[in-house]
């Protein structure tokens, strides 16, 4: 068998491959055995008719045609295999010549893995964020913990900057009620942020049961491009009104807080705790810019098939998160100031796609080069975490059992090696791992206190998004 390779691009081949009566003989023989399977002649049972009465009383074309097809696959595969092209779709095959036992000739066209030219990885410049806690850092936390710990009383008394207000609220522009404005029995504290601007300070001095309509504007850069400079009404009733009563800042408030006796130790165990988050954000970035520095020095092109597969894994990765907020891919374009799937390819999603797929392509080569694998220990180590994880979900626990989940986790796994390697090449004194701290149960509280506290700030219904800040 004869192949010539010619490069369409820095991703695509064409493969124009010659095979011989050899090739056709052992390709006869591959078809023979696959009709066998299903001929019917009288004298012997179906699945067992000798090959050779097998193609004595075979149709001729459907032998051609099943020998053609059974010399094109092998030889495209032998081709590409035996020239070390990596095959990344399915070729486009074109025949231009085929005379039964004697000879082949056709053309296979496909896109495979590009040549990469890795840049001086032993050279990066990036430099490590110093880790920096500010008294204002503590007390931020502190502050979350202490909302946390707050207890509601309800009250009857106009309601003040700070309190709690229960309040259901439509929307409307020119009469109408509009989407993502409407809210029933939404807690809302004041002074929050949490709605647009004017909407909190309307509400100050209300009481249980008052009814209020709310004249606002939208501001001009407000996400939702329909309701940008638009002019509103918020009919609203205010069902209860509860004063937050914080506790005071002292020993007996550290307590509640973690197992701690002073409050030095509460603050001593939160600083400990939010240096150790900025070492691992201060460390990710690091790696983030060392991986961006090898890629931009690096020779390497992407190929339209990965291309098109991450941009819909990032489009599967949007729709999610955007189902989780209570939006559509639609309203998504919208705010985004865009007009459509084709403008957002443009604006984002190739770009976005295209980085991914360089850095892969990029760690992919350097691990080759510095020989880095995943050994048997790490790889049961890591399986036996995933399972672990998933210890209550036993079907999803069973899938780490399989090769393909196991290969991924391998690659994965390569892949950070390969990172921190890269790391330790350009900064040798950085280990890149940090401390943790003594204890999370103090930042456990504040986070979750947190996400309980602001409502509409952090996670808006889909009832009232829009209403939201």
């Amino acid at each position: 068998m004869k192949t010539t390779v010619k490069k369409l691009s820095a991703t695509r081949v064409l493969v124009t491959i010659t095979a011989g009566q050899p090739e056709l003989e052992a390709a006869e023989q591959v078809a023979l055995k696959r009709m066998a399977k299903n001929i019917k002649v009288n004298g012997f049972r179906k699945g067992h008719v000798p090959i050779a009465v097998v193609k004595k009383h075979a149709d001729p074309n459907t032998l051609s045609q099943e020998t053609l097809e059974a010399a094109i696959n092998r030889a495209v595969a032998e081709a590409f295999l035996s020239n070390k092209l990596q095959v990344l779709d399915r070729p486009e095959v074109e025949l231009k010549k085929f005379v039964p036992g004697e000879t082949l000739e056709f053309t296979a066209e496909a896109d495979v893995m590009p040549e990469v030219k890795l840049g001086d990885y032993k050279k990066l410049k990036a430099v490590k964020k110093a880790a920096k806690v500010t008294k204002d850092d503590i007390d931020e936390v502190i502050e979350r913990i202490r909302k946390g710990l707050a207890g509601k009383k309800e009250t009857k008394e106009a309601a003040r900057d700070g309190d709690e207000v229960i309040i259901d609220f439509v929307g409307k522009r020119d009469g109408e009620a509009f989407q993502g404005g409407t809210g029933k029995d939404y807690p809302l504290t004041l002074g929050s942020n949490s709605f647009i601007p004017g909407f909190e300070e309307a509400l100050v001095g209300s009481k249980a049961g008052n009814k209020k309509d709310i004249k606002l504007t939208f501001p001009k850069d407000y996400h939702a491009k329909d309701l940008a400079g638009a002019k509103v009404v918020f009919e609203t009733t205010v069902k209860k009104v509860n004063q937050i009563e914080l506790p005071e800042l002292n020993d007996e408030f550290a307590a509640k807080a973690g197992p701690y006796t002073s409050m030095n130790d509460l603050r001593q165990d939160i600083e400990a705790e939010i240096t150790a988050q900025q070492e691992r954000q201060a460390t990710d970035q690091l790696k983030d810019d060392l991986v961006k520095q090898l890629v931009e020095s690096s020779d390497v092109a992407v190929p339209e098939v990965l291309r098109q597969d991450q941009i819909r894994s990032l489009e599967q990765d949007l729709v999610q998160n955007l189902r989780y907020r209570g939006m559509t891919l639609e309203q998504y374009y919208e705010s985004r100031g865009l007009a459509d799937r084709d403008a957002w390819l443009k604006a984002e999603a190739n770009e976005a796609a295209d980085a991914r797929i360089k850095a892969g392509l990029v760690l992919a080569e350097l691990s080759k080069e510095l020989a880095i694998e995943a050994t048997a220990d790490e790889l049961a180590s890591h399986i036996n975490a995933y399972k672990q994880q998933y210890a209550n979900n036993a079907e999803m626990a069973k899938r780490f059992d399989q090769p393909e989940a196991q290969r991924e986790i391998a690659n994965r796994l390569i892949t950070e090696k390969t990172v921190n390697k890269l790391v330790e090449l350009n900064l040798p004194e950085d280990k890149s791992k940090t401390k943790p701290a003594k204890s999370t149960i103090a930042t456990d509280k504040a986070n979750k206190s947190s996400e309980t506290s602001k409502p509409a700030a952090k996670k808006p219904n889909a009832k009232s998004k829009k209403a939201a800040k």
